[in-house]
């Protein structure tokens, strides 16, 4: 009988090494959070090769660890990858203490996939201690490095980036089905109730269905029939989990009449792609949903590069209740730069209807105003920098300019 070879595994550069390694030259804990299977393992093994590596999903680690938590730290004579470190919050106080007598910098790695447990345990026992990176799924720009994916636009949305689907190639759809179920049986079980799976996931579609929308959680406690606070609960979990993002609507008062209402997105085009009941990406083409699923990627590439580089979110939207938007804001702190999304390949004078009237409320000239679309040529237009969709990381957007 012929033994079945184990799919080959290809390490996938990333851009968050650099930033991870300047990190542990002047802190001792580094912490890595970010959804599951986004890669943060991958990277910390490759990037501190030497150090021991433990995962506290193991039932017999975490014991050790609970029990005897001096002893299990004590095993460590270099530096330590502790994965699913949230699993074991009591450690953090140890950790406290053992890196306070050492000053050894980058001594512990700790990386989570849950902001609560994880998050909440740096705030009470290592802050000042601890440098937090973001790592979400692969960025355009590191498949394209690595030669994982071509300038298909509707496929590139339609398989999304975690790791997992290119380094071990495996097909995008039934991977994303898998992705939803585990996620459903270990991570939601865990933080919410969930009495009824089916009714999450009937949420969890809904959710899809409403990206880069503006979020209404009456609508959705309606359509899923469930109560308001639930579905607050229900979004804090998906948010804490890195499913989705809310994008926050700016606050400085240009106009009274602002919407105040965060704008609903996914992290990631292809889990919500599968979620939409999506088949193919040929399908994408005609899609009622595409336009949303194209400014969901955009916001989703912004995000991780700002992630990727150590930094938390600049990012914010505009709009009025007279219905005027700018679909982003990019804060640098001494100026704001408009950005508008469009999905589609030929630019259109309408595209330009929200900078141009941005502009005329502010008077703001100092920032750079950027239109990403879904067409192939870059050029400049009435002083806003025209970008094609796969040049998106050749301009470095979120950073001052």
């Amino acid at each position: 009988m012929e033994s079945q070879q184990k799919p080959t595994v290809t390490y996938i550069s990333r851009h968050a090494e650099s930033r991870l390694k300047h990190f542990a030259s002047g802190y001792p804990v580094l912490v890595i959070t970010g959804p599951r299977q986004s890669g943060k393992s991958t990277l910390v093994r490759h990037a501190f090769p030497e150090y021991r590596y433990v995962s506290l999903e193991d039932l017999d680690q975490r014991e050790f660890a609970e029990v005897d938590p001096r002893g299990f730290l004590n095993q460590f004579s270099g530096g330590a990858i502790l994965d699913e470190a949230q699993r074991c919050p009591t450690l953090f106080s140890y950790i406290q203490t053992r890196v306070d007598e050492r000053q050894q910098p980058g001594e512990f790695i700790l990386t989570g996939s849950q902001q609560f447990g994880l998050l909440s345990g740096i705030t009470q026992s290592l802050a000042g201690r601890a440098a937090l990176l973001t790592l979400l799924p692969m960025t355009y720009d590191e498949l394209q490095r690595a030669e994982k994916v071509g300038q298909n636009l509707d496929k590139i949305l339609f398989d999304g980036a975690y790791p997992p689907i290119f380094d071990r190639g495996l097909e995008p759809h039934p991977w994303h089905g898998n992705y939803v179920r585990t996620y459903l049986e270990r991570d939601v079980r865990q933080l919410i109730k969930v009495q009824d799976l089916g009714t999450f996931q009937r949420f969890l579609k809904l959710c899809a269905g409403r990206t880069g929308q503006l979020l209404n959680l009456s609508s959705l406690a309606n359509d899923c029939g469930i109560t308001h606070n639930t579905a607050k609960s229900w979004i804090s979990v998906l948010e804490a989990s890195y499913i989705v993002h809310l994008l926050p609507p700016h606050h400085q008062n240009f106009n009274k009449r602002l919407v105040k209402t965060p704008k609903l997105y996914f992290l990631d085009t292809g889990l919500a792609t599968w979620l939409l009941g999506i088949q193919n990406h040929e399908q994408l083409s005609t899609h009622v949903q595409r336009g949303a699923l194209f400014e969901t990627w955009v916001i989703s590439e912004l995000l991780k590069a700002r992630y990727n580089a150590g930094e938390t979110s600049n990012l914010y939207f505009w709009r009025d209740r007279a219905g005027h938007e700018v679909d982003l804001l990019i804060d640098h702190g001494t100026h704001l730069s408009p950005l508008e999304i469009k999905s589609g390949q030929t630019i259109n004078k309408d595209y330009f209807k929200g900078l141009e009237f941005w502009r005329k409320l502010t008077g703001e000239t100092a920032g750079q105003a950027w239109l990403v679309y879904g067409g192939d040529n870059r050029q400049i237009r009435s002083a806003v920098t025209v970008l094609p969709w796969h040049e998106i990381h050749s301009a470095q957007i979120v950073t001052p300019v």
